[in-house]
């Protein structure tokens, strides 16, 4: 399983620090980001929460799926890896 964590749902209102003392309660966070538009600033309504160990990232998973931050119920599941879209490998260029 993953130590990073995907968080679905998320209020237009969520910090950073907000998304971090509501998943501290599972374990320690070394990270926790709320996404952003590049060009207004607001929050896309989801982020990534990452552990220090895997034990706490399930935990989170099993305790926090579901439950409701800031007004909003939040979806809480394991992060997937997806590769970085790098125009230099793409052979249109």
């Amino acid at each position: 399983m993953s130590k990073k964590l995907f968080v679905g749902g998320l209020s237009w209102n969520t910090t950073d620090s907000e998304l971090q003392q509501a998943f501290e309660a599972c374990g320690a966070v070394t990270e926790a980001k709320v996404i952003t538009d590049r060009e207004t600033g607001r929050s896309r309504g989801f982020g990534f929460v990452t552990f220090d160990d895997e034990g706490s990232a399930g935990r989170a998973i099993e305790e926090l799926n579901g439950s409701t931050l800031d007004g909003r119920t939040i979806r809480v599941d394991a992060a997937n890896d997806r590769p970085r879209n790098d125009r230099r490998s793409d052979n249109r260029w």
